[in-house]
């Protein structure tokens, strides 16, 4: 599958050029290929679950923009919302009456946003929604989970999971994450283990999770976890926020939080409400969000915040994801996770394919594994992953034509583009790239 239009250059040849001009040659580090090692390809067009890079090769798309995109790449509703919109103008530094319907149509969803504020990216929501939490409790203390990741602002890059997993290799619990990020910075903020119910007191403003852990390989919550820390921040008076970007209308019509009946005080949005167009939002309760400036006294800006451009898309997209539209991802999820279970099973590799509803994880086990492999309940079980092992098989997966992310505590994104017959050829290469990594003969 090769795209003739593409323009005459190699991907090594363009990622020598980038280099030059781009610190690492990305502007995002895991794009890179530092973990699984090689060279990227460089993405010319997408249509549906595929994609084509400069050289006209096409992939089989299981990263679909790290789960921003949900109804396939350049879906022709989104795609002529965001040209029209454009023709109005792309951007105006005031209020739109699409931003309006966005934040209606968010709540109308997820009825624990009474109110919602937009930004342009889930590190902006999650970075505003701490100091929001803060500002209201009058507090400074701040509790997130050891491999949740939220955004690469300062104080929540401890042990974040994602691409930071790849540069720390110490228990990072009480690393800031980062070069370039002050002790002072993180002096607030205490790291605890996923899965694990802490005891607050009233110094804690807030706790902050991602209620299905998807930065760490996938990590389902244990039954009680997220219901455990909404009792114990209501105990205390402390804010429980919600990190939905990953989830928030993937998993179903009301994220994460109407699937497991728990609900937070704030919520923080991002990926699928701008249908593959930058955006961020975080909301919730009226009272707390009230304590926004103009209204309060915390304060959040953003030019671009609201752009009309996002909003169109977001709009589009939010209008193609009713209850069937779930119902056609969660049998996509299934059938791509019982077969790459499948598939590794019958190649003799000892792997775990987690899944929890529309999102898909792949754990192989550390070299020398016997017996059943259980799904990692935390981030130390999480990093016990066979990285090597997975770069070998995440190339095995490219060169024969199935691009999935290039990490090995990223997950796979089946869309609504995903249809029976793509999901079972992602399924047969796996197999064959399962038996590559298990150094056997294809059949």
């Amino acid at each position: 599958m090769t795209d003739p239009s593409a323009p005459a250059l190699t991907n090594a040849e363009l990622f020598d050029r980038a280099r030059a001009v781009i610190p690492g040659g990305v502007n995002s580090p895991v794009r890179a290929f530092n973990s699984v090692g090689g060279t990227p390809y460089f993405v010319t067009r997408a249509a549906g679950a595929h994609v084509w890079d400069v050289e006209g090769r096409g992939y089989v798309d299981m990263v679909q923009s790290y789960g921003a995109v949900i109804a396939g790449h350049g879906h022709p509703l989104v795609v002529d919302a965001i040209r029209r919109a454009a023709g109005e103008g792309t951007s105006y530094g005031a209020p739109t009456h699409r931003e309006v319907l966005l934040a209606e149509a968010i709540r109308a969803r997820m009825p624990s946003v009474e109110k919602v504020r937009l930004v342009s990216s889930g590190t902006e929501a999650t970075m505003t929604a701490i100091r929001l939490a803060r500002g209201a409790t009058g507090r400074d203390r701040i509790v997130k989970f050891a491999g949740n990741y939220h955004g690469h602002s300062d104080a929540l890059l401890a042990a974040s999971g994602s691409a930071v997993a790849h540069l720390d290799h110490s228990d990072g619990a009480t690393l800031p994450g980062s070069a370039g990020v002050p002790a002072a910075a993180v002096a607030d903020t205490v790291v605890l283990p996923y899965n694990q119910v802490p005891v607050l007191d009233e110094t804690v403003a807030a706790v902050i999770v991602e209620p299905v852990a998807a930065n760490m390989g996938l990590v389902a919550p244990a039954p009680g976890f997220l219901q455990g820390l909404r009792d114990e921040c209501t105990r205390v008076g402390a804010v429980l926020i919600f990190d939905e970007v990953i989830t928030g209308f993937r998993l179903g019509i009301g994220g994460a939080q109407q699937v497991f009946g728990v609900t937070p005080d704030l919520t923080c949005l991002g990926k699928v409400i701008g249908g593959g167009l930058n955006v961020g939002a975080f909301g919730g309760r009226s009272d707390l969000m009230d304590q926004l400036a103009p209204l309060g006294p915390v304060y959040q800006a953003g030019t671009l915040s609201g752009n009309p451009l996002a909003t169109a898309a977001g709009l589009a997209a939010l209008s193609l994801l009713d209850q069937d539209a779930y119902q056609r991802l969660e049998r996509a999820a299934a059938r791509l996770a019982a077969g790459l279970q499948d598939a590794f099973d019958s190649a003799e590799v000892s792997a775990r394919v987690p899944r929890v509803g529309t999102l898909v994880g792949i754990f192989i086990a550390p070299p020398g594994t016997e017996g059943p492999v259980e799904a990692p309940l935390d981030y130390e079980g999480a990093r016990m992953t066979d990285e090597d092992g997975y770069g070998r098989f995440f190339h095995a997966m490219i060169d024969a034509g199935v691009a999935l992310a290039p990490g090995a505590y990223e997950v796979l994104f089946p869309g609504l583009a995903h249809t029976h017959d793509i999901v079972d050829h992602v399924v047969t290469v796996a197999y064959r790239s399962a038996l590559a990594l298990a150094r056997k003969d294809v059949p």
